[in-house]
């Protein structure tokens, strides 16, 4: 699911839509970067980078929520995309942890 960017307001689109764009597009960025690395516990860092930014994705959409520029159905499940998305992080990041180790 995609967020509709006209239903929001002309003043949000280089506010809360470009962050939620950017904060969502960080998750792989630093997801790529971090497999680009060669150490493990280097790697672990931009994974926990991400992780990080599926957060701040996640608190950008309840923004949105709180404001009725998305529906609680859209923010449910973009919701739970982002924290289904953190748990794999999770779990790389422990597999690095204990390749580093």
């Amino acid at each position: 699911m995609s967020i509709n960017k006209t239903s929001f307001p002309s003043e949000e689109k280089y506010r809360l839509t470009d962050q939620i764009v950017r904060s969502s597009r960080s998750i792989g960025n630093n997801i790529a970067e971090g497999h680009g690395r060669y150490h493990y516990a280097d790697a672990a860092k931009f994974f926990i980078n991400a992780r990080g930014s599926a957060a701040e994705t996640i608190d950008h959409l309840i923004i949105a929520f709180d404001e009725d520029y998305i529906t609680k159905d859209v923010l449910i499940e973009l919701r739970a995309e982002c924290e289904e998305c953190m748990k794999m992080i999770n779990g790389y990041i422990e597999f690095l942890r204990k390749k580093g180790s």
